[in-house]
């Protein structure tokens, strides 16, 4: 392959964070270049299977949200349940419902439900993004081998697939490269935390029968209490392939005999079910955050940043919203109209809330399968009822906020930020299993349906958005300052879209509100007069000048 001229971001590893992060950059005609090890993406391993509301967000405004729900093989309609049981064909204990943002049914407070897909489907999509993107490449077989910078630029020694050595020079690089992250030992960053001692075992099995001897209702998780092999499954597609996780289970025991431990998850009746084992992943659990995010002209995004328990299907969905963040931010440095602060923010935005991420799911941890586990679940007499209704209210008063999570997902906000223009109100309280809609700067913009139907962030543009919620504000100032910035602006009057403005401007709080490109508030006016001095100043913060 012939390394093009003129690479503005190389972007080290093309996961699902690098693959975002191109997206990102190569939609606003930055040039790229991404590196990727793998030849082929593995269909073996699920990874993470949760693509978060937010996510799909994201996806919608890049054009792939239909794509990806064209691959799911699970349909949002099929299941939105997270079910506890003594085994998967044994007795159900109680299920959670309306989990991970699965609504088949419009809601207004997002543009896109989440959706149930594993991985690998995922980064298949991007790809296919990706290659239609001609100011973007994507080198498959090369990694990394050395990094240099300096005032100017860098210099990247990378490796082809027949082993040759390139000198690649670009402005900026993008650590996408996963937990072991060669960019950021490169670098010097490190990794603060912990990590959990006790060992897990994943496999992917096939199955042509299971599906049929199941009694229960569908279910996107079947957690399984137990206490001989307690643990998780799930499907990965309706025809015969399936995840499972046994919990406490080290790799040796686990490589030993794995079917016997898929036999045992499934429990009695499932004896003589054709199993065939596809893969197997030990792991355990990590709770680590980068010291820094940031070393002059390099980023570090997604796991090369920052590690969580998969508990809340949090980790891939963190990994797109820093490769979205970051990629905003230096298309905006490329294009001349950003300034150095926009860079200062990213850290300051994005680390704080992977923060919040690895603690949830610390806390999710705290009770699994091990913990609900008992022998009397599945007995029989008062001693085995008064034992699932125990369990029952146990798992609803632990579990529910690990599948009830909008207001982490949709509630983080980014302040205080070096390019938001605070109003001075109070930065909202994040409760986990509750969103509330705040226009705060800092704060996605609440979601509504217009009228005609569509989603009010399709009517956002690509650079900075101007919303008008009370006609009656003069907005020529701002429209003049965007152009001397020379920041694209989009307006977007909800008055002449039909919207019912009273009803708006008691949600947003503003009668005009500046949106950046990745729908998060920068500044919102409660005023109808807007002065050419107030707004020449808050440009200059929002593009970080």
């Amino acid at each position: 392959m012939e390394v093009p001229a003129g690479i503005q971001v190389l972007i080290a590893g093309g996961g699902p964070a690098g693959l975002a992060a191109a997206i990102e950059l190569g939609r606003r005609g930055v040039r790229v270049l991404v590196i990727e090890p793998r030849s082929t993406v593995s269909g073996d391993r699920p990874r993470a299977k949760t693509t978060s509301v937010r996510t799909m967000e994201h996806l919608r405004r890049w054009g792939l949200a239909d794509r990806l729900r064209a691959v799911a093989p699970l349909a949002v309609s099929w299941s939105q349940d997270a079910m506890f049981c003594t085994t998967v064909l044994g007795r159900e204990i109680t299920r959670i419902t309306g989990c991970l943002g699965l609504t088949p049914d419009r809601c207004d407070a997002y543009a896109e439900a989440g959706q149930q897909v594993p991985q690998p489907l995922v980064e298949h999509v991007l790809r296919d993004a990706v290659a239609e993107l001609a100011n973007v490449t994507f080198a498959v077989g090369w990694s990394l081998v050395r990094l240099d910078q300096n005032d100017d630029g860098l210099t990247a020694s990378v490796r082809d697939p027949e082993g040759a050595l390139h000198q690649i020079e670009s402005e900026y690089v993008l650590g996408c490269d996963g937990a072991a992250s060669p960019v950021r030992h490169a670098v010097g960053a490190f990794f603060e935390g912990s990590t959990d001692g006790r060992p897990n075992f994943s496999m992917v099995f096939r199955s042509r029968e299971l599906a049929a001897r199941v009694p229960h209702r569908a279910a996107i998780h079947h957690w399984v209490l137990d206490p001989a092999v307690p643990g998780l499954m799930g499907r990965m597609n309706l025809h015969d392939t399936w995840w499972a996780m046994a919990m406490g289970v080290s790799a040796e025991a686990g490589n030993a005999d794995p079917i016997r431990l898929i036999r045992a998850l499934i429990g009695p009746g499932g004896e003589d079910l054709d199993i065939e084992v596809v893969s197997t992943d030990p792991w355990t659990a990590r709770m680590l955050n980068a010291n820094t995010y940031r070393v002059d002209r390099v980023f570090l995004v997604g796991d090369a940043a920052h590690l969580n328990p998969p508990w809340g299907g949090h980790g891939f969905n963190t990994a797109v919203a820093d490769a979205v963040n970051i990629g905003w931010k230096l298309a905006a440095m490329l294009a001349g109209w950003g300034g150095p602060a926009l860079l200062d923010s990213y850290e300051i935005e994005r680390r704080p809330i992977a923060q919040q991420t690895i603690e949830l799911a610390t806390l999710n941890m705290s009770k699994l399968s091990t913990n609900f586990a008992d022998p009397l679940l599945d007995g029989d007499g008062p001693d085995g009822d008064a034992c699932r209704a125990a369990v029952a209210v146990d798992i609803q008063a632990h579990k529910y906020a690990e599948f009830h999570s909008l207001g982490l997902v949709l509630g983080y906000h980014y302040g205080p930020s070096p390019i938001t223009v605070s109003d001075g109100t109070p930065a909202p309280e994040v409760e986990t299993s509750v969103y509330t809609p705040s226009a705060r700067p800092g704060c996605r913009l609440p979601h509504r349906w217009l009228p005609d139907g569509r989603s009010i962030y399709d009517r956002l543009g690509p650079e900075f958005s101007l919303v008008i919620v009370d006609p009656n504000v003069e907005v020529g100032p701002v429209i003049d300052a965007a152009e001397r910035i020379g920041c694209g602006l989009t307006v977007v009057n909800l008055r002449d879209l039909g919207c019912d403005a009273d009803e708006l401007a008691a949600l947003y709080g503003a009668t005009l509100l500046l949106i950046r490109p990745d729908q998060h508030v920068a500044w919102r006016s409660v005023s109808t007069a807007i002065s050419a001095v107030e707004i020449a100043e808050v440009f200059r913060v929002i593009v970080g000048r």
